[in-house]
């Protein structure tokens, strides 16, 4: 199902360029890749109200970059706002931060290694300023080491509650079409300020606990808990690097895959009702026994995460009240 609506029935609904887009960057050792980022971003045809960057205490060239460009821009426009953290909170926390300092109607979160064309928020926002429903959206994602090839058009989520970048590692001319989508990637992600402020918790849109990875996963399951739609702009392009899947698992450190490993767990305790659950039982089982026999055999220090889970209910189980008390969607 798409969306049947032209530009230019979108053009004459409203003055578009009165919508104010921010773009939000959170950094971590990306001296190569944030001043190639943040150039694309300021070449959109889509004016930007302003662009907000964290770092989270890149030991590298990262942050000597930023305060050089910035000297450099002096006064231009769109104003560009450099957040140094002493230490790595982390993806959700370091997104939430560049949240709370704007009040745009419409947030890019935009990952440093990503590059985007020239239109890709304005035909993002063309989509979903005259679509209220759609809280989310993104385009296509292609790799840059090999543009024809697809790194995501979004997210899927099978009914063992394993996600998957749509369309990964296929063509990209297989994906011309638009449409809706379960979520969409936090690798540029774009969300309505007014579906923040509806589906987050305790004042997090991510939720703070999610380190890194499934972070976006978890918002896109929510969103959807809370009535909100995700789309995909067909139209919308860029390139991701994605470095880490050149060297497989062995090369993701031990605590984001335990971050990614127990993350899962945890947004299924928080979004799933027990009656969706228990008819998914049969294919949850078979893929849990393969996975946690993996781990307990390859990487059994992954499984200590469950800690962290336990240590975490209390918080967990009052999350999991305020979602499924305003869940407006079976």
């Amino acid at each position: 199902m798409t969306l049947n609506r032209t530009k230019n029935e979108f053009l004459a609904e409203e003055d578009i360029h009165n919508i104010k887009v921010s773009v939000h960057i959170v950094t971590y050792n990306s001296q190569d890749d944030i001043l190639i980022c943040i150039d694309h971003v300021l070449k959109q045809s889509y004016p930007i109200d302003s662009i907000v960057i964290v770092d989270n205490a890149s030991s590298d060239c990262t942050v000597e970059y930023l305060r050089q460009f910035l000297e450099q821009r002096g006064e231009q426009k769109p104003p560009v706002e450099l957040i140094e953290n002493k230490v790595n909170v982390g993806f959700a926390p370091g997104h939430n931060q560049a949240i709370e300092q704007t009040n745009s109607d419409y947030v890019l979160v935009l990952n440093p290694d990503v590059s985007l064309e020239q239109n890709y928020i304005s035909e993002i926002i063309h989509c979903m300023s005259s679509h209220p429903e759609v809280g989310s959206a993104t385009g296509i994602l292609k790799l840059k080491a090999d543009p024809s090839i697809v790194d995501t058009t979004g997210l899927i989520m099978n009914k063992a509650y394993r996600a998957f970048d749509r369309g990964s590692g296929e063509q990209a001319s297989k994906w011309s079409q638009s449409g809706f989508v379960f979520g969409v990637s936090g690798a540029a992600a774009m969300y309505s300020r007014k579906m923040i402020r509806n589906i987050s918790i305790n004042g997090e849109f991510f939720d703070n606990d999610f380190f890194a990875y499934k972070e976006d996963v978890d918002v896109a399951w929510r969103a959807q808990v809370m009535g909100w739609k995700a789309y995909y702009v067909a139209e919308a392009v860029g390139l991701h690097e994605r470095g880490w899947k050149k060297g497989g698992r062995e090369s993701i450190p031990l605590f984001i895959r335990k971050a990614s490993y127990i993350n899962r767990y945890k947004m299924i305790y928080k979004n799933e009702r027990l009656s969706s659950f228990i008819k998914k039982v049969p294919h949850v089982l078979a893929y849990e026994f393969a996975s946690n026999l993996y781990f307990l055999w390859k990487e059994p220090k992954v499984l200590q995460e469950w800690g962290s889970f336990y240590k975490k209910r209390s918080e967990l189980k009052r999350k999991r009240a305020q979602i499924q008390a305003v869940r407006t969607r079976e």
